[in-house]
């Protein structure tokens, strides 16, 4: 009689998680104060695009900027966001609390029922991870107009 095979052992992959930096952006404010500072901070990196961008500004303890991510760039009318896609640079980076933009290429700051719903689950999910959703920025036509859910009372 022969002796059975010994199992082969699993090999597990070892990851490095790591965070890049991919650019700057020149901003007048080190720290986001007010919803207008978000909006001016966005604006600057958005522009006028002609597609829906949903963007996440992570920001320390004191609400001073650590950096921004680009989560997702949409369609038209329309831009599909993951929760996790949100806060996975705001916790590489630490961050504690985190403000949410993205624009209407139609020029309206309204937001929509799925805008409204997205936002909640947002802020849901941050108090699972103990990073606090300050605001979530829309930003239209123009150099000044923009929608604040804080300032809204939507949050």
């Amino acid at each position: 009689m022969s002796a059975a095979p010994t199992p082969r052992p699993y090999v597990v992959p070892i990851y490095k998680v790591s965070l890049v930096r991919d650019g700057r952006l020149a901003t007048a404010q080190p720290q986001l104060r007010c919803s207008a500072d978000a909006a001016e901070l966005f604006r600057a990196f958005l522009g006028n695009v002609d597609r829906e961008h949903f963007m996440v500004a992570m920001l320390d303890r004191k609400h001073r900027l650590i950096g921004t991510n680009l989560v997702h760039v949409g369609t038209i009318d329309g831009a599909l966001v993951n929760p996790r896609d949100v806060f996975k640079p705001a916790l590489l980076c630490n961050a504690v609390a985190i403000v949410l933009c993205h624009n209407h290429p139609s020029g309206d700051c309204q937001p929509s029922r799925e805008d409204r719903t997205l936002t909640q689950r947002l802020k849901d999910a941050g108090k699972l991870l103990d990073v606090t959703v300050l605001d979530h920025i829309i930003l239209g036509d123009g150099t000044n107009q923009y929608l604040s859910f804080a300032d809204e009372n939507f949050l």
